[in-house]
């Protein structure tokens, strides 16, 4: 662990209600040398050192910026303040409100560089600009460091290039390797939280990962290497430039949970329409049969659990091109629109020879894409799911927003799969709806594992990967697939909830839906999956969570047991409700065994208080419809 000696700051920038505090440093304690940032954050009792710093600097092919940075000018702070409407996501209304301030550095070639920082109310962002009007680089590599104590508390995820992983909590900065955004950390003694990430991230640069090979407790920045997928691995650059942002959502559990952060700094939508985006759920084959596509009478069955749910997709996963037994893919996408459904269909990305699943090339070039769209739009699709994407280059990153420019002039949604995690398009692209990046319900079809290892899973991601964007989990299975689950019925359902996504793909066989009691089966038909408020009750990484989430005035409330080991029971404070109002109450919770529900209806309202039992690896969900 890097520690250095006290320094006068040399510029200062606090967060609108004064709980976050970014100090610019240098190490020499100079106007020349290195530079990093130290972050404190205020609670009701004391002033935190959340950080040990985070170094600041980029090299180009050309020259350093790092090293023998001077100070030349730091600016007075600058109010943004900027509400947007989200048209899917965890809230509707959202406020990109933070104190910035910038700061102008020269290297000792005279070169300039800026650094552009904010202070958010739940968290920190900065990012690098070159000012100058003109000149092409590579960006050879970029010194961003995290510095983490010790004993500092982390959910880390091993690197690689599906983002599939599995978090590991650890208290320790023992192990060394890449590691995916976003990365939790827990500050020693208090209660003070942070997860690492980065947004905003555009044509002229790559995504990055973290990486601490270098000094275990030094997360640094990491560009891709060579071997990640075809194209250079270094990004090229364009003066004037700047770089993604740097996000550190910051605060209590609460903070980080709510937080729209990643969205707030990116670009606003460059949509001039967009009432033809609809979010909604789906049902979806291939966890049940991974085959199922190419069996029109399958597809007709997923279809009609749709319209007898009250979900408007059904998507037409991989070998559709090789649909048989009674009609091909375009009788399929007309039997769907004849029952209200509305089709989605997959396509391979065709970046990688060795992934052979057909279709390949038709969205490879903007040409094929085009010609692919139009007969999509002519035969009724809504949306496209594209998969294997793999690279984090800057030429991957073409390639979606290739995907998404094009998508756009159709009016097509788009889902990515076997991808990276969100950095905040869904607001530049709102009808990006959602990306896999996750381990999620397809792995019980992989190995194993995900049978013992779900229950502590499900109840990291709402602090991990959910908090930066819709992800695409396809929860909600009551049946098995090829390996069984061990989470309850009740934590099953309580997915529904948890779980964000603005195409919420239900992965379970119409047989799983068909044998369930009316209550929860109503339940799936109602629970939204675009909301209005996210509230965190309760819950700790790895142990458990129960959230709350509005739409218009009704709640639901979803919540998850991952202990192994006996019964939880839970308190639930309905407090979140406006006085004065009375909500009618459909609590859905464990039964007598995991396999079993029970249900009660009662009138709440927020003084209430409610005990809720929760099986071990089980759950509940709920309703709360505003009485008249």
């Amino acid at each position: 662990m890097s520690t250095f000696p006290a320094q006068s700051q040399k510029a200062t920038v606090v967060s609108p209600n004064g709980k976050i505090n970014i100090d610019l440093l240098n190490r020499q304690n100079q106007e020349r040398g290195n530079w990093y940032l130290q972050v404190n954050y205020t609670d009701s009792c004391s002033t935190t050192e959340v950080l040990g710093g985070i170094d600041l600097g980029l090299s180009r092919n050309d020259q350093d910026f790092f090293n023998e940075l001077k100070l030349l000018k730091a600016g007075k702070p600058l109010r943004i303040n900027e509400q947007y409407t989200a048209i899917h996501g965890k809230r509707s209304q959202c406020s990109n409100s933070a104190n910035q301030i910038v700061v102008n550095f020269e290297n000792a070639g005279k070169a300039r560089m800026n650094l552009i920082i904010r202070a958010y109310n739940d968290g920190v962002a900065f990012r690098y600009e070159f000012p100058e009007k003109e000149g092409s680089f590579t960006i050879t590599d970029e010194h961003t460091a995290y510095l983490v104590p010790d004993s500092t508390l982390r959910w880390l995820q091993k690197f690689d290039l599906s983002n599939e992983g599995l978090y590991k909590e650890t208290n320790k900065a023992q192990d060394k390797g890449d590691w995916c955004y976003p990365a939790l950390f827990k500050a020693n003694g208090n209660n003070c939280w942070y997860l690492v990430h980065e947004a905003a991230i555009d044509r002229s640069y790559c995504a990055t990962k973290l990486s601490n090979y270098a000094e275990n407790a030094a997360y640094k920045v990491t560009l891709p290497y060579e071997h990640e997928g075809e194209g250079k691995a270094l990004p090229h650059i364009t003066l004037p430039w700047k770089s993604p942002w740097r996000v550190v959502i910051m605060g209590q559990l609460s903070d980080i949970v709510e937080s729209t952060l990643v969205d707030d700094v990116s670009k606003p939508s460059v949509l001039t329409k967009s009432d033809w985006i609809q979010p909604g759920a789906a049902s979806w084959n291939y966890w049940s049969d991974n085959h199922g596509t190419r069996d029109f009478q399958t597809v007709c069955r997923f279809t009609d659990l749709a319209a007898a749910m009250n979900w408007p997709y059904t998507l037409f996963d991989w070998e559709w091109d090789a649909m048989t037994n009674g009609g091909d893919v375009e009788d399929a996408a007309k039997y769907a629109l004849s029952k209200g459904v509305k089709p989605l269909i997959w396509y391979n990305s065709g970046m990688f020879k060795w992934i052979t699943a057909t279709p390949v090339d038709r969205m490879l070039t903007h040409a094929n894409r085009m010609k692919e769209f139009a007969w999509l739009k002519s035969v009724g699709f809504a949306g496209v799911k594209i998969d294997f994407f793999l690279s984090e280059k800057q030429y991957m990153i073409d390639y979606y927003l290739d995907i998404l420019d094009d998508a756009a002039q159709n009016e097509m949604m788009v889902y990515f799969h076997g991808c990276l995690v969100p950095r905040g398009w869904a607001r530049t692209y709102p009808h990006l709806m959602t990306y896999e990046g996750v381990r999620g319900a397809e792995w019980y079809n992989n190995n194993p594992e995900l049978t013992t290892t779900a229950p502590v899973h499900n109840t990291i991601l709402p602090f991990t990967r959910n908090v930066v964007g819709s992800m695409d989990y396809t929860p909600v299975t009551f049946t098995n697939s090829q390996h069984p689950h061990l989470t309850s019925y009740g934590h099953e359902l309580a997915l529904s909830v948890l779980f964000e996504s603005g195409m919420q793909h239900f992965a379970d066989r119409p047989e799983g839906y068909d044998a369930l009691p009316d209550a929860p089966k109503n339940f799936l038909r109602q629970v939204p999956n675009t909301w209005d408020d996210t509230q965190l009750l309760d819950g700790y990484p790895g142990k458990d969570v129960i959230m709350a989430r509005r739409k218009g005035t009704d709640w639901y409330l979803g919540g998850i047991n991952a202990e192994v080991h006996g019964e939880k029971v839970k308190t639930l404070n309905f407090s979140f409700l406006p006085e004065g109002i009375k909500y009618k109450l459909t609590l859905i919770t464990d039964g007598a065994h995991d396999k079993a529900f029970s249900t009660q209806y009662l009138l709440v309202d927020t003084t209430s208080e409610i005990e809720v039992k929760m099986l071990r690896r089980g759950g509940f969900a709920a309703s709360l419809k505003q009485m008249n």
